[in-house]
């Protein structure tokens, strides 16, 4: 138990993981719009744009203005779409998505639930697709992005958040609510200084590969920053005041479902 003291849960805590070159390396959003395109549910135009949406969100950061443009475009690719049919893309999606889960990110969630601690994948991503990745990792749910739906088939519009930026925090806020979690004992990882609402809810904010914008202030913040190789040996950056958590990094699809189904009921009373 030595490797899991560091990280002990002492009251009802929850470790949230963003998923795009934190949890995986690359763009989770490339995987699907390759697998929906394959599948016959977007244009090729549709997925030559969201692939450099997808290419501006590794290179260039994820500004304000881009994000809504996803968003946009992510509700925009499903409007009109089944939910079943959307649904069925996971048997290609997850698989692929497994293939990018970085081993030493594994080695935290699975640390974590050893620790009794729940784990979530936090992500933009449509909340169907983010679930059953967090199942297949044995995580506790995943939390996305929810569209309305209406008699089976995508509106279009939003029915909870667009969970990025302030959006994740209002998502683990109101997970907290319902799970009666202390984000104060909390853990959150992430690589974009996009994330910063969410780094800043929790109370054991971690940095992963991140951005130069999220190391300064990192840095300045004593938070403890992780660098994940792609292969599967990691490099550990100690920041002055957080040894022990970056040493964290050597050492249910039901819920998730039960969350996107409260933010639709709530938005249709």
């Amino acid at each position: 138990m030595s490797e899991y003291s560091e990280m002990a849960s002492t009251g009802p805590s929850a470790a949230f993981f963003d998923l795009d070159r934190t949890l995986i390396s690359g763009s989770s959003t490339f995987v699907f719009g390759i697998a929906a395109w394959r599948g016959g549910l977007v244009q090729r135009r549709q997925f030559a744009k969201d692939a450099f949406a997808a290419l501006t969100f590794r290179f260039a950061g994820a500004s304000d203005e881009t994000s809504h443009g996803v968003r946009d475009r992510i509700l925009g690719a499903v409007q009109g779409v089944r939910y079943d049919d959307l649904v069925g893309l996971n048997t290609d999606i997850v698989p692929k998505l497994m293939e990018r889960v970085r081993p030493e990110a594994k080695q935290l969630v699975d640390m974590h639930r050893h620790a009794g601690r729940a784990t979530y994948i936090v992500s933009a991503s449509p909340v169907e697709l983010v679930n059953p990745l967090a199942g297949a990792l044995g995580m506790s749910a995943g939390i996305g992005t929810v569209s309305e739906i209406a008699e089976g088939v995508y509106t279009g519009k939003l029915a909870g958040p667009f969970c990025y930026g302030e959006g994740k925090v209002e998502a683990i806020t109101e997970l907290a609510r319902w799970e009666g979690l202390d984000l104060a004992q909390c853990y959150a990882y992430s690589d974009s200084a996009s994330d910063l609402p969410m780094l800043e809810a929790v109370g054991h904010p971690v940095a992963v590969n991140p951005d130069a914008k999220l190391e300064r202030i990192a840095n300045r913040r004593g938070w403890p920053i992780v660098i994940f190789s792609r292969r599967t040996k990691a490099v550990v950056r100690r920041t002055t005041q957080a040894a022990g958590a970056a040493s964290l990094a050597a050492g249910s699809f039901a819920l998730g479902l039960k969350w996107a189904a409260r933010y639709r009921g709530s938005s249709a009373s």
